[in-house]
This record gives C-alpha cells, sequence and structure tokens, in this order.
C-alpha cells in the first residue's frame, strides 16, 4: 500500500483516525482527572508515556508531511486533508498541553529521545530545503562521501546548537 492509497482509504472512511485523534486528548484529560492527588508518580509518568508516543508518533509524521508537501512538492493549503494534515497536529498540541499541565516532560521516560527526533527531523528537513532552494544538481568532480560527510557534519552542529540553544 502506498501513502497515496492509504490516503484514499482513509478518505473514503475517516471516522477511525479521526475518532483516534479525538480520544487522545480526552484520554491525557482524563488520565489528569484520576491521576490528581496520586502519589505514584512513576506509574503514572509511564501511562503519560504511552500517550505521549501514542500521539506524537502520527503528529511528527504528519507535521513532516506537511512541511514536505508545501515546501517541496508545493501543495496548496486548500488540498491539505484534514483527517491526515491538521487533525494529528492539532490533537498532539493538545495531548502534549494537557499532559504538561499535569506533569513536567522531565518525568515522563523516552520524551528526550521523542524530543530528540523531532530536532534531528527538523534539521533535516531545514538541510533539504536548503540544498533544494540553491538548485544543486551535481557536483562531478567532488566525491559523494565528502558530501555525506558535510551532509552529517551539519546535522551535529544543528543538533549541537539546537542543544545549546535550548
Amino acid at each position: 500500500m502506498t501513502l497515496s492509497q492509504f490516503f484514499t482509504a482513509v478518505s473514503e472512511n475517516p471516522w477511525p483516525p479521526a475518532l483516534y485523534f479525538i480520544l487522545m486528548p480526552l484520554a491525557a484529560y482524563l488520565v489528569g482527572v484520576i491521576a490528581n492527588g496520586s502519589r505514584d508518580i512513576t506509574f503514572w509518568s509511564y501511562v503519560y508515556s504511552v500517550l505521549v508516543y501514542a500521539i506524537c508518533i502520527p503528529g511528527i509524521f504528519a507535521v513532516t508531511l506537511n512541511i514536505y508537501l508545501f515546501l517541496f512538492e508545493r501543495q496548496s493549503v486548500w488540498q491539505a486533508n484534514i483527517i491526515l494534515q491538521l487533525l494529528p497536529v492539532i490533537s498532539m498540541a493538545l495531548t502534549l498541553m494537557l499532559i504538561k499541565s499535569k506533569i513536567p516532560f522531565a518525568l515522563i521516560p523516552g520524551f528526550g529521545k521523542i524530543s530528540g527526533f523531532m530536532t534531528l527531523i527538523a534539521a533535516l528537513i531545514g538541510v533539504m530545503w536548503f540544498v533544494d532552494r540553491i538548485h544543486l544538481v551535481a557536483w562531478t568532480y567532488v566525491p559523494f562521501t565528502a558530501i555525506l560527510v558535510g551532509f552529517v557534519l551539519a546535522l551535529v552542529a544543528i543538533r549541537f546548537a539546537w542543544s545549546k540553544l535550548f
């Protein structure tokens, strides 16, 4: 199944993903209500961790897809699929805000890995956009390994600068 076929299938039956993305912030809210006043922070941090991963994986994919479609494919905003391009991002933002109001992200296991992954994706998209804008077609005298090493060094520099910035 291609991504286009998946989008078509979801467009024909949008309720399962729509319910998923509507229920995630609701689940975060309910967990916050149930966990209110509990002293078992370890258990609830793992519950929140499941919620974070369950919403961030499709949310990050949707953000990455949107950036790709809008920057590289030049897709119009009017052509955006609400269920697969907008709802995951809104649901992710709302769920993360609800979780952050109840527990610091530092207490959620694995959250640093997700934020590092988002940073890496942002850096990759930035580098790809830069290369696309300068219309780099081919350098015939530069070996591919040198280009690859330059790309990796640029990613490391961006990651280092991002960690120092935040």
